[in-house]
């Protein structure tokens, strides 16, 4: 079973008024996503949301500004990905979403066999959760057209990065 990880879509880092607007690269890939997104559902492919979301005082506010706070319009999905009953939505506190979360969990359940990435940022949470993955031996495709940063020479980085050191393909 191949699973769709849509990374930190978000409004504070995709939408122009967010906290950590990742730039127009951000807007981009909106198209693309939501292309993955429909071809998943139409094929009965599990899609997971990975939600950034942190407390007010959450420590992460240390190394950046305040972003994703829990219920606020900062933290919620764009509404051009919306989800659609069946989805499933998981909130994280740090870069990885496997980090204190139950996405490993949830990947047993649904016999997931491999993983598939869409989101921001390339260089953050997409490389830090793929890495994950990896580590736990999921083979990973990452789409190229799919993901984005506010920092381009980071971007290219973490593509290389998940590719030759993490054995992710990315296509």
């Amino acid at each position: 079973m191949r699973v769709l990880i849509v990374v930190d879509m978000l409004n504070d880092f995709v939408d122009e008024r967010g906290a950590l607007f990742c730039g127009p690269a951000a807007r981009r890939i909106i198209p693309f996503v939501a292309q993955k997104i429909a071809e998943f559902r139409q094929q009965g492919q599990p899609i997971i949301y990975l939600r950034d979301s942190h407390s007010p005082d959450d420590r992460e506010f240390e190394a950046f500004p305040p972003h994703c706070v829990r219920g606020s319009w900062g933290g919620e999905i764009i509404p051009e990905l919306a989800p659609a009953p069946g989805d499933i939505i998981i909130e994280k506190t740090r870069f990885s979403g496997f980090f204190r979360t139950p996405l490993e969990k949830e990947l047993e359940r649904l016999k997931a066999q491999e993983l598939h990435f869409v989101g921001v940022c390339t260089n953050i949470c997409v490389m830090d959760t793929v890495g994950d993955a990896r580590n736990r031996d999921y083979p990973v495709v990452v789409y190229r057209d799919g993901v984005a940063d506010f920092d381009q020479e980071a971007h290219e980085f973490a593509l290389k990065r998940m590719e030759r050191i993490y054995r992710a393909r990315v296509i």
